[in-house]
């Protein structure tokens, strides 16, 4: 059995440039936009004595200690690949993920606690109308950030980025359910409104982090590529195949911001090595036509041999 493989460094189905780029500097941007707005938030919460406003302030201060796991995984994500890490660091950022699917847990059970307490102890509020502006643009901050790391995320294949991007839409949408909680409040007297709106924010944030937390855990199971990208990359295969050629044992995994793919290509005994070469070789440069970062690994197996044979149930 022959190992043939090629591929063009980190990243993943023709989407990503051929060298790495430092995330770093994104991770920097939202640990700066959490610090904005935790104080912010806490302001707008000093001001009006909102509890949904205090539970959307504890929110962004599990932002900010996200932002900061994000940053080192990115750094160590961005480590290349080495005699211990034959793949390179790219799972890291998975870690990062599932760590912020937990404080998003956290960060709602915090909200219902307080939510609870103020629905035994009302209290109405004060200064509405300062508090609402400060907590809309500590939102316009947050909605500003979440959308670049977002397109980061997906341009660069971050699961970081795009745990840390979801995690701000969440922010943003706990901050509009509070604003509108206390407007009601506001226009109502209805000071039961400002905890009931909390809680109701709680459970969509938990929501949220159970997503990030099946994400992360799929991609450390080493999930295949999506099946429209497995149905392509097995056309290609039976578009190649012939009286000589065929294939089998296809399977793909990814791995980060990294995409693997291995199959067997069966071709008669009698060629020569460099025969079965140039076609491996030809065959990869087609799948890098279309799936140019992939990371492509071939076995050529004789067609004659019963052995060749023994792990077609892998396909």
């Amino acid at each position: 059995m022959t190992d043939l493989s090629n591929g063009a460094g980190p990243g993943t189905l023709g989407r990503m440039p051929q060298t790495r780029v430092d995330l770093t500097k994104f991770a920097w941007l939202s640990i700066a936009a959490a610090v904005v707005t935790i104080a912010l938030k806490t302001t707008a919460w000093w001001v009006t004595g909102s509890v949904g406003l205090l539970s959307d302030a504890a929110e962004s201060v599990v932002n900010l200690i996200a932002a900061v796991v994000a940053l080192f995984a990115l750094r160590i994500a961005a480590r290349p690949a080495d005699k211990n890490h034959n793949f390179g660091h790219s799972k890291a950022e998975y870690f990062s993920s599932a760590i912020e699917g937990v404080m998003i847990f956290v960060a709602a059970a915090a909200i219902v606690v307080f939510a609870i307490q103020r629905l035994i102890f009302p209290r109405p509020l004060e200064e509405i109308g300062v508090g609402l502006v400060i907590s809309v643009v500590a939102a316009l901050v947050n909605g500003g950030v979440a959308v670049v790391l977002m397109r980061a995320g997906r341009e660069h294949n971050s699961i970081t980025l795009r745990a840390d991007a979801h995690h701000l839409f969440t922010d943003l949408i706990t901050s509009g359910g509070v604003v509108i909680g206390v407007i009601l409040v506001g226009l109502t007297g209805w000071n039961w409104l400002d905890p009931v709106v909390a809680l109701l924010v709680g459970v969509n944030i938990l929501w949220t982090g159970w997503r990030l937390v099946s994400e992360s855990t799929s991609g450390l199971m080493d999930e295949s590529l999506p099946k429209e990208d497995n149905a392509r990359l097995r056309a290609i295969l039976d578009e190649n195949t012939s009286d000589e050629i065929t294939f089998h044992a296809m399977r793909t995994r990814v791995s980060g911001a990294r995409a693997f793919m291995e199959f067997h290509m069966l071709v008669p005994g009698a060629w020569t090595v460099q025969r079965g070469h140039d076609a491996m070789e030809d065959l990869i440069d087609l799948i890098h036509e279309e799936y140019a970062e992939l990371r492509v690994i071939g076995h050529l197996e004789p067609v004659e041999d019963p052995r060749s044979y023994e792990d077609m149930h892998i396909d």
